[in-house]
């Protein structure tokens, strides 16, 4: 396994904590960041990732990791479910992402709650599908958050995982590196109050378990029919089991 990397390396609190402390630091600038940072691209691959589970039609969705809500507000309007949870470690996210909800007036639609992705605060077998966009590589145990996310999975359910992953082809490695560690530190540190964030961006996804090998750890932890998706060179990649 990759070895573990935390956004602070000064801090002694566990991984889990300090990604809790970095997106409460930086939720208020979170989602103009994210899409900014992004070109807006991040959009059309969460719409792609929603897509796969289209003939599953599930009724009740797990959000794992949700955030500001972005991605379950998109799987709300793509697949109409009946109810969609969101949870996160992060209050000052799932803050956000409330007064979202408010806003739209959701509330009876998608609901929030604080949530560890290794300890999910819910039965088995309960959900119809389980996502999670851009959050698996912040786990501190992944096979760990996998298996739990398995155990909430209906027989039957899918899990979709949206995550960044490590391009391989010339020039897009290289142009890739470049732009995450260069220019991503730099904006964000311009727009951030937590500059050490967009730092630890491009560190985590250097150590993540991507492509294959993350295939095989979703097949240890018992999902079946287990597939990759690479996007746009494989900066970006769609993962998919079944329970």
């Amino acid at each position: 396994m990759s070895k573990t990397v935390v956004p602070y390396h000064e801090d002694q609190g566990t991984k889990k904590e300090q990604v809790a402390d970095m997106f409460n630091n930086i939720s208020k600038t979170y989602d103009f960041l994210n899409h900014f940072l992004s070109l807006g691209i991040d959009i059309i691959w969460r719409k792609k990732a929603i897509n796969e589970l289209k003939s599953l039609q599930p009724k009740l969705i797990l959000d794992v990791a949700t955030g500001t809500g972005d991605f379950a507000f998109e799987a709300l309007s793509i697949l109409k479910p009946d109810k969609i949870i969101g949870v996160d470690i992060s209050r000052g996210m799932l803050d956000v992402a409330q007064q979202k909800i408010d806003k739209r007036n959701e509330s009876g639609r998608f609901e929030v709650k604080l949530g560890d992705s290794e300890k999910l605060p819910f039965e088995a077998n309960i959900f119809d599908a389980v996502t999670v966009a851009y959050g698996v590589r912040n786990f501190e145990n992944l096979e760990k958050g996998l298996a739990d996310i398995q155990r909430v999975l209906k027989p039957g359910g899918k899990a979709v995982v949206l995550e960044f992953s490590k391009p391989k082809v010339f020039p897009v490695k290289q142009l890739y590196k470049f732009y995450f560690n260069y220019i991503t530190p730099s904006i964000g540190k311009l727009f951030s109050k937590d500059a050490r964030a967009y730092t630890y961006l491009p560190e985590s996804v250097a150590a993540f378990p991507d492509g294959e090998t993350f295939v095989a750890l979703m097949d240890k932890t018992g999902f079946k029919n287990t597939k990759c998706r690479p996007l746009a060179f494989g900066i970006c990649s769609i993962y998919t089991g079944i329970k």
